[in-house]
């Protein structure tokens, strides 16, 4: 008993013709009788009697038909799942060091709205198709999508003595940072997450983009006093990228997002 042979029991039971039933699943009406009789002959019963116009469903056939309906029901969807996956197209996105996971939970989010068309697939650094990174890492042939405007705060810790500053000069905001150092620094960090794991450790404090600070459990954070420093996040993107047309429904489910998010903003 398989799918076929239901599907030619149900079309049959339900037109209660062979003819019609044949051309209701687009099957020849030789092929459709064969499939009958393979079930039958399976089920060790007879479904139905042939009369002049038309056949006569047995008993049989109507205790079979709410599960016959059941099973291929269930093979349907589980066909669709399949078919669904196979279709779906990979969009790979990398994510660059020191992006909050504010920002990260967007994209997610705007994928998910974009679903079945795109299978997402993150990865850490300079890779894929697209990638989240702050407007300083944006390379020249590169179009930008700011999606979070932050401000730069002092981070501190919790418990403990503050000894000095804790620098990350591979970042591309240090130079900018320098002007607010009063003194040499103790410690340096490749990263501002590094350098939020020292401050944590109560090695000394960092100035570090607000959202990391905020997410992390063992440092305090204040304002920068009279000083307004701001880093841009978002979605960066060749214009070649744009030949795939799951970065374009991305880059587009992003920007309803934003719209959305300025929408209740100005409320």
């Amino acid at each position: 008993m398989d799918y076929r042979q239901l599907r030619a029991f149900i079309a049959v039971f339900e037109a209660r013709n062979i003819t019609t039933a044949a051309r209701s699943i687009h099957l020849s009406q030789p092929a459709l009788s064969g499939s009958i009789k393979a079930l039958e002959e399976a089920l060790g019963t007879t479904l139905f009697v042939r009369q002049a116009r038309g056949v006569e469903v047995t008993e049989d056939a109507r205790a079979l038909y709410p599960e016959a309906q059941r099973m291929v029901a269930d093979a349907g969807r589980l066909l669709a799942r399949f078919k669904q996956d196979r279709e779906r197209q990979p969009l790979q996105i990398g994510v660059e060091q020191d992006v909050g996971a504010a920002v990260v939970r967007q994209v997610v989010l705007a994928a998910a709205g974009i679903a079945p068309a795109v299978r997402l697939q993150l990865v850490t650094g300079c890779m894929g198709a697209a990638r989240l990174a702050s407007e300083e890492l944006r390379c020249e042939d590169e179009l930008f999508l700011p999606l979070l405007s932050e401000t730069f705060v002092l981070a501190l810790p919790l418990l403990g003595d503050q000894r000095g500053w804790i620098t990350c000069p591979a970042q591309p905001s240090h130079q900018r940072l320098q002007t607010c150092y009063d003194a040499a620094p103790v410690a340096e960090a490749e990263t501002f997450a590094l350098a939020l794991e020292m401050v944590a450790a109560g090695l000394g404090v960092a100035i570090v983009p607000q959202s990391l600070a905020a997410g992390h459990p063992g440092v305090r954070s204040e304002p920068l006093l009279q000083l307004d420093l701001r880093r841009r996040i978002g979605l960066c993107y060749c214009a070649q990228a744009l030949a795939l047309e799951g970065v374009i429904q991305l880059r587009d489910a992003l920007q309803r997002q934003a719209k959305i998010v300025q929408k209740n903003s100005a409320v």
